[in-house]
């Protein structure tokens, strides 16, 4: 067997537009290297004609070359071939989002399955403003799909439940989105003032997918970036990003508008987690960094019960001995308590939450 000497670890082309084929720049970069892929590939919308609005104006339609295609067998080859190469791209941990139309959202779902990737969810972007059906011989098309899916069955990936919970006032984030299409200010327009690209995506869709299954520093790849929303989201975010795009027009019309954006300050990346995601602090770290010192009393936040804290971190009431949940427990009868939230102390006259030094601590942790 031939042995084959070890390259030096390739680096990757962060915060940059490539420019070339989709399928040959993402074979180019190295293996396992992304966190996260977001795809708005060509729909193949097999248009015939022009379209004209009632008023017989021409409606700005996507006819451009890249959206064509010889045949259904010769898309499936091409979705064939950039998938494969964007689940070699992936982390073990990371996942891919593919937004499309009927038009094909179908086929690249199967393709997805048939690469190996494990769908998590269907998003239905319903749009708050869609574009009517001139024709009026079909439903008016007022949604786009996104498929969400992990590089394997079973494989971990990102999921920040509680910031989209948070964005969604408090309410679990659903898979039905409704959102404006990109109109007015956030639409890009060329030297002509005609739309720098037909179907530019609003940067409210790439924040909900990038704050919800990536996390700051993270790597986001765009292999059909078009000009920069996901770049400029990702950017914002404080996320890196590496867009490929062959359109000379679209690079130049990205380039520019990234440049404009400004990161937002580390405090202001910080989204909610749940509690079980916090780094575990032991009641008797307290005691031990002295923010607690034995023979203190602590007392219960409904102010009936008080019990004495140990030199092991635990405590004794009346008739019990344990930790700060057991203790609480067995003084209230009831089966179990949150002892840090059912516990405070006394400083200066004032009663405070042992829950406060703990996320001191957490504080410290993380910094």
């Amino acid at each position: 067997m031939t042995k084959v000497k070890a390259r030096g670890a390739q680096a990757l082309p962060l915060n940059t537009i490539l420019d070339g084929d989709c399928i040959e720049m993402m074979n180019s970069l190295p293996e396992a290297s992304v966190d996260l892929i977001f795809a708005d590939p060509p729909y193949n919308l097999q248009l015939r004609g022009e379209l004209h609005r009632p008023d017989n104006s021409q409606v700005d339609a996507v006819n451009d070359h890249w959206d064509q295609f010889s045949s259904f067998a010769a898309y499936d080859e091409f979705t064939r071939a950039w998938l494969a190469a964007a689940r070699r791209l992936l982390k073990p941990n990371g996942a891919i989002w593919v937004i499309g139309s009927y038009h094909n959202i179908f086929r690249v779902g199967a393709a997805l399955q048939n690469e190996g990737f494990w769908i998590l969810n269907d998003v239905v972007w319903r749009k708050s403003n869609p574009m009517p059906n001139f024709r009026g011989k079909r439903l008016t098309n007022a949604h786009e799909t996104m498929i969400w899916a992990s590089k394997s069955e079973g494989a971990k990936y990102t999921f920040n439940y509680e910031a989209l919970k948070s964005l969604n006032e408090g309410i679990q984030m659903r898979s039905d989105w409704v959102l404006p299409i990109c109109t007015g200010h956030e639409r890009l327009k060329d030297e002509n003032g005609d739309k720098a690209h037909p179907t530019q995506k609003p940067e409210s869709l790439l924040h909900r997918v990038i704050v919800g299954s990536t996390n700051p520093g993270d790597v986001v790849l765009d292999p059909f970036f078009g000009t920069g929303t996901t770049g400029a989201v990702a950017k914002m975010l404080g996320r890196e990003f590496i867009g490929i795009e062959r359109e000379e027009a679209y690079r130049k019309a990205a380039t520019a508008r990234i440049a404009k954006v400004r990161k937002f300050d580390r405090e202001a990346l910080q989204v909610s987690t749940s509690k079980r995601a916090e780094p575990r602090v032991p009641f008797g770290q307290l005691v031990e960094r002295g923010m607690l010192r034995p023979g203190e009393e602590l007392f219960s936040m409904n102010n009936r019960h008080k019990a004495k804290v140990r030199a092991d971190g635990t405590l004794i009431g009346d008739d019990i001995k344990g930790s700060i949940h057991q203790v609480g427990a067995h003084l209230e009868g009831a089966p179990s308590c949150n002892g840090w939230t059912y516990w405070c102390y006394k400083r200066d006259g004032k009663r405070v939450p042992i829950d406060v030094l703990r996320q001191q601590i957490r504080a410290e942790m993380s910094a």
